[in-house]
């Protein structure tokens, strides 16, 4: 398939892309990385009449480390940040994650903030930015505004952004000493979508848990953040026990949907293992007193 018509323009600034964003409102869409929007246009899912190129826009494909937080441009790839010192050393979830995204090639051509604006409730990062409590910075001719990734991410392929709004940046909070990160997800194919994925954030003082952060993806129309399970994990040390009512506060809250590829019930046993297991990883590498990241796949 090849798509629609439609016109590319390719602005060297933001303010000519925001006044163009401005002008087409919702005949346009935004070509990051092109990794999620190109398929989409290749298959006539996506029908706009106008394509806004931002690969050529200053300043979004910085990458930077700021007292208490990582902040990444929207436009950094996908594998500079995977292999950047500063993602490692302060932000170890999204660490753990980026490297389950599909494959090489395509981590290559996506971007960070691709992926988010995408919205992809299967994707990887969108899980680990409501886990982390990130801030999504959005510009328009209208001004900027800062957006909590709670409030970020509406529904399956949906989120808070105005169609002349531009996502620039995303700022991640910097984990704390004694941080250890997992994420776990399982798949058909190795770099293919999740049935579900979990990804999990706990910081560790003498033994016991001091913070834990959970969400899980590919279970619902939106990332889910596991709240209940993250009040059940503080103050343990992440035993058998633990970990089981963990996963218990969770199956009473997780409504997952079915579909070709899994049923409803089976989405939700998986979760709950993965739960456990991510947490499990996750606890091991903080115990050992520094920031640590664990990959995990099936």
């Amino acid at each position: 398939m090849k798509p629609v018509d439609f016109s590319l323009h390719q602005p060297d600034t933001v303010d000519a892309a925001v006044a163009l964003l401005a002008r087409h409102g919702e005949d346009a869409k935004v070509l990051a990385g092109g990794q999620s929007l190109v398929p989409l246009l290749n298959f006539r899912l996506a029908r706009p009449e106008h394509v806004v190129d931002i690969g050529r826009l200053p300043g979004l494909g910085e990458l930077r480390a700021q007292p208490g937080r990582l902040v990444l441009g929207a436009m950094v790839r996908q594998s500079r940040a995977e292999a950047a010192p500063a993602v490692a050393a302060h932000c170890p979830l999204l660490a753990a994650a980026l490297p389950k995204i599909a494959h090489p090639p395509i981590r290559a051509r996506g971007t960070v903030g691709g992926s988010l604006a995408h919205a992809d409730p299967a994707a990887e990062l969108p899980s680990v930015a409501v886990a982390l409590d990130a801030t999504f910075s959005a510009v328009s001719t209208r001004g900027r505004r800062e957006i909590a990734a709670r409030d970020f991410f509406r529904g399956y392929l949906t989120t808070a952004l105005e169609p002349d709004e531009l996502l620039t940046a995303i700022s991640f909070p910097a984990a704390p000493p004694g941080t250890g990160a997992a994420f776990c997800e399982v798949s058909p194919r190795r770099g293919d979508f999740a049935v579900a994925g979990a990804a999990a954030q706990v910081t560790v003082a003498d033994g016991v848990i001091t913070d834990a952060r959970i969400c899980l993806s590919g279970v619902a129309a939106a990332p889910f953040r596991c709240f209940d399970s993250e009040r059940v994990l503080r103050g343990t040390r992440a035993d058998p026990a633990s970990l089981a009512r963990g996963g218990e506060a969770l199956a009473g809250a997780l409504d997952p949907p079915g579909d070709l590829h899994a049923t409803a019930g089976y989405r939700r046993h998986v979760a709950g293992v993965l739960l456990r297991r991510a947490v499990a990883e996750a606890f091991r590498g903080a115990a050992g007193g520094a920031r640590s990241a664990a990959v995990v796949g099936v």
